[in-house]
């Protein structure tokens, strides 16, 4: 499972109105999010907009494939372009900025016992 993580920035003015929205995202497009391979995925958002985001996905490349095959999300991404700063153009879904991982604690622990392991057996 590939992890990703991402970041926008939601337009201060806008914030209790993407709240709003996230309260209750419509069915279908929960629907579609689970069949195209966004799993495990969650929002946070800071006071200022900063917006974090989390999923894990077989691959992102395919999860987004998948949704742009969709017109619920055509519906759902035209509604909430507006209410992010800096997506020069482009929907929420593909404008995202995705951070890097450099930690995660769970491969660090499976790294450090097969070398525990390996020392063992000599």
């Amino acid at each position: 499972m590939q992890r990703v993580c991402f970041q926008l920035q939601v337009k201060p003015d806008r914030i209790e109105e993407y709240e709003r929205r996230h309260a209750a995202v419509w069915p279908e497009m929960l629907q579609a999010l689970h069949e195209t391979g966004w799993h495990n995925y969650s929002l946070f958002l800071r006071p200022d907009g900063l917006l974090i985001g989390y999923l894990e996905t077989p691959s992102l490349e395919e999860a987004r494939a998948g949704m742009a095959r969709r017109e619920v999300n055509d519906r759902w991404q035209a509604e909430m372009a507006d209410l992010f700063e800096d997506l020069e153009g482009v929907t929420p879904d593909v404008g995202f900025l995705q951070l890097e991982e450099i930690f995660h604690l769970e491969d660090q622990l499976g790294a450090a016992q097969q070398t525990q392991n390996t020392t063992e057996a000599k």
